[in-house]
C-alpha cells in the first residue's frame, strides 16, 4: 500500500517541461531583450546629469542645480526599473537552462501559456503574482 502512495505522489510531482524546441525562440527573443535593457540602461546612465564632473566645478544658478537634481532623480528611477526587468530577463533564461521554464517559483504549478507569451520573463503564475501585489 505504501509503494502505490509514493508511486501516486511521484506521478503527480513530475514536472511537465516545455520542448526545447518551444523555448528557443523565447531564449533568442529574451537574449534580444536582455542586450536591448543593457543597452538603454548605459544610454541612461550616460545621459544623467551627476555624471558631468564640470558642473562641481561652476557655480551654476540655483535652478540650473533643481534641474541637475530633477534629471539625476529621473536616471535614478528609470536605471532601477531596468534593473529588476534585467534581473527578471537572467532569472528566467536561468529557468530555462535547468528546465524549470513555465513553472512558478513560489507554487510550483505551470505558469499558463498566455502569460508567458505576453510576458515571457514571468516566473510567477497569475494567481501568485496578485497574492505578491497584495
Amino acid at each position: 500500500m505504501a509503494k502505490d502512495e509514493n508511486n501516486k505522489k511521484k506521478k503527480s510531482s513530475r514536472v511537465i517541461r516545455y520542448p526545447w524546441e518551444v523555448l528557443e525562440p523565447v531564449r533568442r527573443y529574451l537574449g534580444e531583450r536582455l542586450a536591448t535593457l543593457e543597452k538603454r540602461k548605459r544610454a541612461v546612465s550616460e545621459a544623467d546629469p551627476f555624471r558631468d564632473k564640470s558642473r562641481l566645478d561652476d557655480n551654476a544658478a540655483i535652478d540650473a542645480d533643481a534641474a541637475e537634481q530633477v534629471g539625476h532623480m529621473q536616471a535614478s528611477a528609470i536605471r532601477q526599473v531596468l534593473d529588476r526587468s534585467i534581473i527578471q530577463v537572467r532569472k528566467a533564461m536561468s529557468m530555462m537552462k535547468i528546465g524549470k521554464y513555465g513553472v512558478c517559483e513560489n507554487c510550483g504549478k505551470m505558469i499558463d501559456t498566455d502569460r508567458l507569451m505576453v510576458m515571457p520573463e514571468t516566473t510567477l503564475c497569475v494567481g501568485c503574482e496578485k497574492k505578491r501585489e497584495k
